[in-house]
């Protein structure tokens, strides 16, 4: 629970000039392993994806240690070709990276990178895929390190040690730092890789471009609706890389609440049962499953193809009202102040200052409504209070409905369980847009 915490002093970023030791995020590595899953040809004539290379080696696990790691190298081959179709050796084939999460039956995560292309060589070969496991979410940073794979496994498979071992002792650096990675490549000589962490450390998982390109402004407003209120929600596409830049970046738009139901950006085959679940849900699906998942009751289910017809394929119906239509119409405003060539640094900057007022606005007076019989005991939170606060109508309907979501619940708790002190002392990003809110209401008052 303390995790929320942590995540909002990510803000309180160290600068380049601080000493070594706050440039790092002591005792994490980059990744906990990397491994090649290939399309091999089994008895029954079939390609079935096996893992063929794993880096490092695991040694010295106890018995439940190995199955826990067969189940977890499994479920890698399946996120790594989620299709469930025959495969066939290509001659051409375009590379796509995308990312996947592993939820452990504590509820804790961890990210997978998977970059799927055509190992180098003539003729018609079966494509491969490589795959990072790492506690850290940052789909850039990973994206590179393919990159620096990719260059070596057209070498030699052998090549890949030497850089991944230099990678794995090297520190991971804080928000904003950079880390450098020396690798001798044959006929190149020794390069130095340059890895920088992005400042914003609850945005570097994230890539808002995919998702304001394959949905208008108006339609990502009415996917974020169904998402405060912990709907069931499916995304349909064809290529892998749209499903999990959409889905990541459709969480991350509730900053500062975490999703806290099943995630999975691309759902096998195998697991595509996971649809009929009545609890919430951000499930990405491949279109030629589309039939197969749009048949249930009540949730969102939309198109990202290209070319669809429509974007909602099916709806609950009220998607389109429950937001507050005046926060509703600031946020398309705030929207509009991007270019239409908008980099991803520049929509990182856009996008976030356009959705958290909106939080900022609607629960941001929760540190009001909670009572505390000492400075060091924890609170209590009065929630009948808190949703009676607002003079608008359609404002205290949606936060009567929002107090209710695992969300709010959960960082409500965090905030209970922490002493009093500590916002004042480590204030996080969003009570720092708190603190401006309500100074610029207080100016606004005074000038009245």
């Amino acid at each position: 629970r303390l995790y929320h915490l942590r995540r909002l002093r990510d803000f309180r970023l160290p600068s380049k000039d601080a000493p070594k030791d706050q440039r790092y995020a002591s005792g994490q590595f980059f990744f906990e392993y990397l491994v090649v899953v290939s399309l091999k040809k089994s008895k029954s004539d079939v390609y079935e994806p096996l893992i063929s290379y794993q880096f490092p080696k695991r040694d010295g696990m106890v018995r439940f240690q190995k199955e826990e790691e067969e189940k977890t190298l499994k479920a890698i081959t399946l996120f790594c070709f989620p299709e469930g179709i025959n495969w066939a050796p290509l001659t051409e084939y375009r590379s796509e990276t995308f990312s996947f999460v592993l939820t452990e039956v504590d509820g804790s995560r961890r990210n997978g990178y998977c970059r799927r292309l055509l190992p180098h060589g003539k003729g018609a070969r079966p494509p491969e895929a490589y795959c990072i496991i790492s506690k850290v979410a940052c789909f850039g940073l990973f994206s590179k390190i393919f990159d620096e794979v990719e260059k070596r496994r057209q070498i030699s498979m052998a090549m890949i040690y030497p850089f991944m071992q230099s990678l794995r002792e090297a520190p991971f650096p804080a928000p904003g730092n950079t880390v450098k990675i020396k690798s001798f490549i044959p006929d190149s000589g020794t390069e130095i890789i340059s890895l920088t962490r992005p400042t914003d450390s609850w945005l570097e998982h994230v890539d808002f471009r995919t998702l304001f390109r394959c949905l208008s402004d108006e339609e990502v407003l009415q996917v974020f609706a169904a998402t405060v209120l912990e709907r069931r929600i499916i995304f349909i596409a064809e290529e892998l890389g749209t499903l999990s830049q959409v889905i990541h970046a459709v969480s991350v738009l509730l900053h500062p609440f975490i999703w806290q139901h099943t995630l999975i950006s691309i759902v096998p085959e195998i697991l595509i049962d996971v649809v009929m679940a009545p609890t919430p849900y951000l499930l990405g699906v491949q279109k030629r499953f589309a039939d197969q998942v749009t048949d249930q009751g009540d949730l969102l289910a939309v198109d990202l193809s290209e070319g669809r017809t429509q974007t909602f394929i099916r709806q609950v119906g009220d998607e389109n009202s429950i937001l507050p239509h005046k926060l509703k119409e600031e946020i398309l405003q705030a929207l509009k102040m991007r270019n239409e060539t908008a980099t991803l640094d520049e929509l990182n900057q856009v996008v976030p200052e356009a959705f958290l007022p909106f939080f900022v606005k609607t629960v941001g007076h929760f540190a009001k409504h909670i009572t505390r019989t000492g400075q060091n005991q924890e609170g209590h939170f009065q929630k009948r209070t808190f949703c009676k606060a607002h003079e608008s109508k359609s404002t205290r309907r949606f936060v009567k409905k929002f107090v209710e979501t695992q969300m709010f619940d959960l960082f409500i708790q965090e905030v209970e369980q922490s002493k009093v002190c500590f916002f004042l002392s480590f204030p996080g990003f969003f009570e720092q847009k708190i603190a401006e809110y309500h100074k610029k209401m207080k100016e606004k008052m005074m000038k009245q």
